[in-house]
């Protein structure tokens, strides 16, 4: 295709040659910023492959390589291709790979120029406890420690002989791939694969507030609203609208679950920040209508793209008690204005106006 810009194929049991040939085609979409093929199986082979690929990926932000079996050998090409080029990387996950501390020093090393790099996980491998300590320090050494996710799950220093089984087990596979395809039709029949479907990762806020997604917001659980509000700093205006426009830009109006996820996760985030005294309610409104591209700012900020979901949400929250009277009127201005950001969604921006003029003569 060649105009690709995100791929996401998490958990589609995918082995090496099935990676290796997606390799072979991201390398042609030269403007792909995010790449998730978490939990498949790599393995050292496919890992290798992929890091060739990104080579060719100068616009690649995220890299989810996380439950992959990318094991030492494809972490130390991944890390070769991070350190050679990928000048905006943000975010890189290699989590649960089966990656020993040699190879996990090499990608901490590698992200060491990256001044746009937001998260580096590396949790869940074979560093032990000198290997943790030894990737902290790197990275602290370069001031990004604080980048680093968390090691808590650290499978601790592999046994001697778990490489060559793994060798084993791939000679194996490339000696008989169909032998390897008949056990996978088999399991039902209680075969046992030789490497077993990873256990999900626990529900993750910040994966949902960086890639926000109906199904990613209603995998949070019934406590979604308490995990969001407890990971957004309120404190902080321009924080909290960019939370609140990334938590409605999954409203689905036809779609009552998400909905109402949407605008009970919406509720306790801006009543928590709007019960605070500090909390400076016109610089959430304004932080709001420069992200939507409805004012300008004097910092660079790229507006997002305008959904009929952030004006729904944002017409529920002007009706909600807590949401300042004075403000109405502000974003009534705006809301006047013909503006190409809000063409694409003309329905939900007269529904919004018609709101704040109910409210703003009530008031």
């Amino acid at each position: 295709m060649g105009s690709l810009e995100e791929v996401h194929m998490p958990q589609n049991g995918i082995n090496h040659p099935g990676v290796t040939a997606l390799a072979s085609a991201m390398k042609h979409n030269s403007n792909l910023r995010i790449l998730n093929l978490n939990d498949n199986t790599f393995t050292e082979k496919g890992a290798i492959a992929m890091a060739q690929a990104l080579k060719h990926l100068r616009s690649i932000q995220v890299i989810n390589f996380g439950d992959c079996l990318v094991r030492p050998a494809g972490a130390l090409a991944i890390a070769e291709t991070v350190s050679e080029g990928l000048p905006i990387l943000k975010e890189l996950n290699l989590a649960f790979g089966e990656i020993t501390e040699e190879a996990a020093l090499a990608v901490a090393r590698s992200v060491k120029d990256k001044d746009q790099l937001e998260k580096l996980d590396l949790n869940g491998n074979y560093l032990g406890e000198d290997g943790c300590r030894a990737v902290k320090e790197s990275m602290e050494s370069v001031n990004m420690g604080a980048l680093l996710g968390s090691l808590s799950e650290d499978e601790g220093e592999p046994e001697d002989d778990e490489d060559e089984d793994d060798e084993e087990e791939e000679d194996e596979e490339d000696e008989d791939e169909e032998e390897v395809e008949e056990e996978e039709e088999e399991e039902d029949e209680g075969i046992k694969l030789s490497t077993p479907p990873s256990a999900p990762r626990p529900p993750d806020v910040s994966s949902f507030l960086s890639f926000p997604s109906p199904d990613k917001l209603i995998n949070l659980g019934a406590k979604r609203a308490a995990l969001i509000e407890q990971q957004v700093d309120v404190s902080d205006s321009s924080k909290t609208a960019e939370a609140f426009l990334k938590i409605a830009s999954v409203y689905k109006d036809e779609n009552t679950e998400v909905k109402n996820a949407v605008l009970e996760s919406i509720d306790a985030l801006l009543i928590k920040a709007f019960s605070s005294s500090s909390f400076q309610g016109y610089s959430f409104v304004s932080c709001v209508l420069v992200l939507l591209g409805l004012i300008k700012s004097e910092e660079k900020v790229k507006p997002m793209r305008v959904a009929p979901g952030h004006l729904l949400a944002l017409e529920h929250v002007v009706q909600q008690e807590y949401f300042p009277r004075e403000n109405v009127a502000v974003l009534e201005a705006f809301l006047s204005r013909n503006n190409k950001a809000l063409e694409s969604c003309v329905n939900a921006k007269n529904s919004l106006h018609t709101t704040l003029q109910r409210v703003r003569a009530e008031s």
